[in-house]
């Protein structure tokens, strides 16, 4: 059996960027603390957690002399303001794709433009991204959901940086009958994720079997596992090797593998290995 990786997979530049701002926090001697999980990885969580990494839920459990961590995802100002009232220093890990989606609804609010964000309401950065436009901004999954807007008033339409290309524009397109302005459309779904997208769509139709390596509470890897299903049935979404069963791969020659954004290298090559025994 051929085991096949993808171009494009793993970390991602902000999740590498937010996992070295951390690392070198504890170099400092730093009582590390992050607000929620730093990435959608419980793996590379519990390595973190080793070396003294610990995960907080609300700001108002960190304490003076610990270091308040915001990770990729990003926060609110409100709860940005809280962390640095209450902590000694605040590193803020915020991947720069999600910084430039903040910074559009904050200055399209600030000139009484309504904003529309193309992704899931629940997602940390989508809550994020929502209080810096909090009486202008409404969150919607997809062009179904269209109906729920009001008239909107020279909107901007965004996007989460992780969700799929195709989604986006048909719900861009669509919120033009919801207005009598014009319609400001930004992608700001990262590269990071088309790229892995493209990447892991172009090899599903190669092969017989593929395996999603991430997070079932990643958005980025669950998309993925979609993009795969198009061209590949037999598709996996699987957050360590001890989860491959075997059964699966009885008659295929090739099987593919990608991993999400907030997939470490270790881990993947964990995966690889394994298939590469049983093959």
């Amino acid at each position: 059996m051929q085991v096949l990786l993808a171009n494009e997979y793993g970390f991602c530049f902000g999740v590498e960027r937010a996992v070295d701002m951390v690392e070198e926090a504890l170099g400092e001697g730093d009582t590390v603390r992050s607000l929620g999980p730093l990435i959608h990885n419980e793996q590379e969580m519990e390595r973190l957690g080793k070396y003294g990494v610990t995960t907080i839920s609300e700001p108002v459990q960190i304490k003076r002399g610990e270091t308040a961590v915001i990770r990729a995802h990003g926060v609110t100002p409100q709860v940005q303001q809280e962390l640095e009232a209450k902590a000694s220093k605040v590193v803020d890990a915020t991947c720069p794709f999600v910084t430039r989606v903040q910074r559009l609804a904050s200055r399209a609010a600030a000139a009484d433009r309504h904003v529309v964000i193309v992704g899931s309401p629940d997602h940390p950065e989508m809550i994020g991204v929502k209080g810096y436009a909090p009486d202008h901004a409404f969150i919607i999954r997809d062009e179904t959901e269209i109906d729920q807007l009001p008239r909107l008033k020279n909107p901007l339409v965004v996007s989460q940086t992780t969700i799929k290309l195709k989604t986006f524009f048909d719900t861009a397109e669509a919120v033009k009958n919801k207005t009598d302005d014009s319609v400001e459309i930004v992608n700001t779904i990262c590269s990071a994720t088309k790229d892995r997208q493209e990447s892991a769509r172009a090899l599903s139709g190669m092969v017989d079997a593929f395996y999603v390596i991430g997070g079932r509470h990643s958005s980025n890897s669950v998309k993925l596992l979609g993009v795969c299903k198009e061209n590949c049935e037999k598709s996996f979404l699987i957050e360590t090797e001890n989860e491959i069963d075997a059964d699966d791969l009885k008659g295929v020659k090739t099987v593919g593998v990608t991993a999400g954004a907030s997939t470490p290298e270790w881990l993947i090559q964990n995966v690889v290995k394994y298939l590469e025994s049983i093959g």
